[in-house]
């Protein structure tokens, strides 16, 4: 999967948010609450594993995600990407200042090892 690559250059510190429900308005940041925080190698781990994440098909669920994460560069504003993960339809949904339109939304293999690695991480990291 492929992930903004000046954001993952530049990202400090990923945090991970257990989706409570969908956006009010688009590009709006995913509700929940965070679970963890993860910087430097851990963070740089993660956004590889992303990455290492195989194509796949979609499948229709209407897009119910999980579990977000957002990527923050050291100014810790405004999100540089947030990635919302539906491992029902097996899709990625990315908005935020480093995110181009045609990364907005990618397929995934929710049944590859690597999906299975993340979203163990993600649950453990869950609140």
């Amino acid at each position: 999967m492929q992930l903004p690559t000046e954001a993952v250059a530049t990202a400090v510190l990923l945090e991970v948010t257990r989706i409570s429900g969908l956006p009010t308005k688009r590009g709006a940041p995913y509700p929940g609450r965070a679970g963890a925080h993860w910087i430097g190698s851990e963070a740089a781990g993660v956004l590889a594993l992303i990455e290492s994440l195989p194509g796949g098909e979609q499948h229709r669920c209407g897009f119910s995600p999980g579990w977000s994460i957002r990527a923050y560069a050291d100014t810790l504003d405004l999100a540089l990407f947030e990635a919302a993960f539906c491992f029902s339809c097996h899709e990625v949904r990315m908005h935020g200042t480093a995110v181009p339109p045609a990364l907005a939304t990618h397929f995934f293999d929710a049944g590859a090892p690597q999906a299975h690695t993340l979203l163990a991480l993600l649950r453990e990291a869950a609140p």
